[in-house]
């Protein structure tokens, strides 16, 4: 910590709060906050996807002779590629890397859930930037980051928002019932419901908010869903590597591909008919390794610290800039660049004091490899509550690769790193060994802290909590888990924003099913209820559950400040667990 915070950052451009949820920039410092060497009308627009469980190998354009996608493999052709480019082994700690330009662990992001997969809100992000310079921006997709006051998006910069909830279409904070197919997704907040594939749906908003904002610079963020699990697509998309003889879970991941790279050609077909190509910067990545059967030679898929688990596709073109293919660019790079990339592309305002992980690729897009000297990166995947020292770990040079601390590789003789020479390279093993404990020394002082969602704010009031979100063990993500009746539980980390009255509403099942508490739905396990118990700051109450309960309310008096909420559902034979639902309410 120690850098300005975001809302210092806000003030410092001239933001000022206009509504809940709401930031205007003050009109003397517009210009001030427009950085330097452009005019509002000759910025470049940008246009941001990235996929979600897609690897370095689902391409066509790089040897898979199994998929097809045409549109990705022309972008490729017309593109400067990063060879060498990597994020995260998982989708959560990549997106607030992407979002920040910090490592995840600095951001309080190293997992996709219980609790750690919310983007500490002092960190300034991407759209934050883009917004402090004037831009228009919008995300379309998946943001899993948080999502409640003050993680989601519409509270982080994104002035248009359409997504679904947590980390995955049906996941326990999506609309319940979900399934990637006519769909309720949250529309700037609110619930709304749509017609078509998900995919389709992320590109066709994408493509309204471009044209709505083709005479002004425009940050468009499209974080798809796909092709990420559950790997439900048409069967026109999934029958063609079928008939290849490719099975069923693999032949729906690819026709998942298929599909995005479809709407791909949409976004580029678009874009010239809008004569938008020139001054668009358009950027394809995707968020960790992949989830499929094919790493396209490396070893590891998602979540692995090997090269499989981070090592993504990264293509950037930008006509006007001169950044065209196609040109391979080798060198080391990560997601922490693209921020400071995009500043510099875009000549945004910096945000003064902050510190930057990564750095600005302009030198390499440009083709100043001779002035990127070699650099140290660092990836892991932790899933824990709390990080563990070298865990699932990866520290980086262009050349070596040390794993958990203790394997080396050399990355350009070895790419499939199948061959482990630590014994025999004592020095680049300890001069990364200390790379890594610099980073843990710094770091790890924040590893014990929670990011508290906020309650009470009028920003969001009422807030739903969902056990995505718990502190504890195995708490249950899924809406399967939900259906199940999982006996688990864990607290939620909470920040009540003001003295007051507040109510509390106890459910098994989100508001949205009509369900009551001992119900079963789709064939689900049925709990059988008799008492509810609350537990939040000082306060621990309990109640029977009425039979027939949609939910059981309670009314407490709390002060300001931070604290634990957690919840029971307990049965005549002692049997609990947390209530997967809670909607939390200040009088």
């Amino acid at each position: 910590m120690g850098e300005p915070t975001r809302r210092e950052f806000l003030k410092t451009v001239g933001f000022v709060a206009v509504s809940a949820g709401t930031l205007s920039m003050g009109g003397s410092l517009k210009a001030a906050c427009l950085g330097d060497g452009f005019s509002r009308k000759n910025r470049p627009n940008v246009v941001l996807v990235m996929t979600d469980d897609q690897g370095y190998g689902d391409l066509g354009c790089h040897g898979n002779n199994v998929i097809v996608t045409p549109n990705l493999d022309k972008l490729h052709a017309q593109s400067i590629r990063l060879t060498d480019f990597h994020v995260d082994p998982t989708c959560s700690p990549t997106r607030s890397a992407l979002m920040t330009g910090h490592y995840s662990s600095r951001t309080g992001v190293w997992h996709t859930i219980m609790g750690r997969s919310l983007l500490g809100r002092d960190e300034v992000t991407m759209a934050d930037v883009f917004s402090a310079s004037g831009y228009s921006t919008a995300i379309f997709g998946k943001w899993h980051l948080g999502d409640n006051y003050p993680y989601r998006p519409k509270d982080r910069g994104f002035q248009d928002v359409l997504i679904h909830g947590g980390g995955g279409v049906g996941q326990g904070p999506d609309y319940w019932g979900n399934d990637y197919f006519d769909d309720t997704y949250f529309h700037n907040g609110r619930p709304e419901k749509f017609e078509g594939y998900c995919t389709d749906i992320w590109f066709d908003g994408a493509l309204k908010f471009i044209e709505a904002n083709k005479n002004r610079p425009f940050f468009c963020y499209i974080p798809t869903n796909a092709p990420h699990g559950p790997y439900n697509v048409a069967d026109k998309y999934s029958k063609p590597y079928r008939d290849k003889g490719v099975k069923d879970s693999q032949a729906n991941f690819y026709g998942m591909i298929t599909n995005i790279d479809e709407n791909m050609g949409r976004l580029m077909h678009r874009l010239k008919e809008l004569d938008l190509v020139e001054n668009t910067i358009l950027i394809f990545m995707t968020d960790n390794g992949t989830s499929g059967d094919y790493a396209g030679g490396m070893r590891g898929k998602k979540g692995s610290e090997y090269e499989g688990g981070h090592r993504v596709p990264f293509f950037i073109r930008w006509p006007a800039g001169g950044l065209k293919g196609p040109v391979d660019v080798d060198r080391l790079t990560a997601h922490i660049d693209v921020l400071p990339t995009l500043i510099d592309l875009c000549g945004l305002k910096e945000p003064s004091g902050i510190k930057f992980d990564g750095d600005s690729l302009v030198p390499l897009l440009k083709g100043k490899a001779g002035d990127w000297s070699d650099r140290k990166l660092l990836v892991h995947s932790q899933r824990i509550e709390h990080p563990e020292k070298w865990r699932k770990s990866a520290v980086m040079t262009h050349r070596w690769r040390l794993i958990n601390g203790k394997e080396l590789y050399d990355i350009q003789a070895d790419p499939a790193q199948k061959k482990e020479i630590a014994d025999v390279n004592p020095d680049v093993v300890e001069q990364l060994r200390r790379f890594y404990e610099r980073w843990w020394a710094v770091l790890s002082k924040e590893f014990d802290k929670y990011c508290e969602i906020v309650i009470g704010s009028d920003k969001e009031n009422p807030t739903r909590l969902m056990s995505h979100d718990w502190h504890g063990p195995n708490p249950p993500w899924s809406q399967g888990a939900i259906r199940n009746g999982t006996q688990a539980n864990g607290f939620w980390a909470v920040e009540i924003e003001r003295d007051g009255t507040y109510e509390f509403e106890l459910r098994r099942w989100p508001a949205e099913t009509n369900a009551a508490i001992n119900d079963t739905i789709s064939g689900g396990n049925a709990i059988t209820a008799t008492q509810a118990r609350l537990k939040v700051a000082d306060q621990d109450l309990t109640r029977p559950v009425p039979a027939e309960a949609y939910f059981v309310k309670f009314q407490v008096k709390l002060r300001a400040g931070k604290t634990r909420l957690q919840t029971w559902f307990i049965d005549d034979n002692g049997t609990s667990r947390g209530a997967y639902y809670v909607y939390v309410k200040r009088l």
